[in-house]
């Protein structure tokens, strides 16, 4: 009786915890739908920006760039790191024992604290200014992690037998690994750069203090750029405009859920593939 009475309350309490997330979910985005979609208007996506027309155009080919710059520094790095630490180190060696734990210590690090070091470091001392490839350096460093301990994870979950057939077919070390280790890992690897999408694109305390607030279109990786965060974190901050940072919280809303829903039919096909 004890034991179905244990049951009976952790389930409830699991049902109510569910509820209660599902429930907020929903209140949130609920909230924002509902004060931003009155406001979406054709001049918000017009390609100029000034005080009559706040338009967020600009800030959206900023999201757009800085996303794929962030990720063409970041992927390689994190991918080969993750690599390199899988099939070649040794599993027992110190050094990847403090990889590892340096990894997960950047993880946690608040994105304030990456923002005053490209601030200090990329902006100040080369001198690089507030610039689109300022804040690209630092999101990359804030992403890295996640990438790596994503990647790394996903290798470390194809089965030992791939390798082993592959050697006794006569397969070289870095064959194996780019013919039959990275192409059954890369649905988690994907996985892994999905979320750090998700995270760059919601970035707003280190982009301030590295790629600034210019609401312009950078046409080139020196010039400042804002992103959405950005352009929504200055449109509410100001108070003039906060409706049309409704709007642009709608908007990011919606970019979020395509490069999610892109992503994950990416996946599914690569998984598809995988088993054909």
């Amino acid at each position: 009786m004890r034991k179905k009475r244990f049951e009976a309350v952790m389930q409830l309490l699991t049902w109510g915890a569910a509820i209660i997330t599902f429930g907020i979910l929903i209140f949130i985005l609920g909230f924002i739908l509902v004060r931003g979609i009155p406001f979406i208007k054709p001049s918000l996506f017009a390609f100029t920006y000034n005080s009559d027309n706040v338009s967020l155009m600009p800030a959206l080919i900023s999201t757009i760039q800085m996303t794929f710059l962030s990720l063409l520094i970041a992927v390689p790095l994190g991918v080969f790191a993750a690599i390199y630490l899988t099939e070649y180190a040794k599993r027992d060696d110190k050094a990847v024992k403090l990889v590892s734990i340096t990894t997960e210590t950047l993880s946690g690090i608040p994105s304030i604290v990456y923002g005053l070091f490209g601030m200090l470091f990329f902006v100040n001392y080369l001198s690089w200014g507030f610039s689109l490839l300022a804040g690209a350096f630092t999101l990359s460093i804030m992403i890295l992690p996640l990438i790596m301990r994503s990647s790394e994870e996903a290798l470390k979950a194809v089965p030992d037998t791939y390798r082993e057939g592959s050697f006794g077919l006569g397969a070289g070390k870095l064959r194996t690994v780019f013919k039959i280790i990275l192409p059954s890992a890369m649905p988690g690897i994907l996985a892994g750069i999905i979320l750090a999408i998700g995270r760059i694109v919601g970035e707003t305390a280190a982009l301030i203090y590295t790629a600034g607030t210019v609401a312009q279109v950078p046409t080139n990786p020196m010039m400042s750029a804002r992103t959405l965060s950005v352009h929504m974190y200055a449109l509410s901050s100001e108070g003039i405009h906060t409706n049309e940072g409704y709007a642009t919280a709608v908007v990011l809303l919606i970019v979020v859920v395509l490069i999610n829903m892109l992503s994950s039919k990416v996946v599914n096909k690569i998984r598809i593939g995988g088993t054909k």
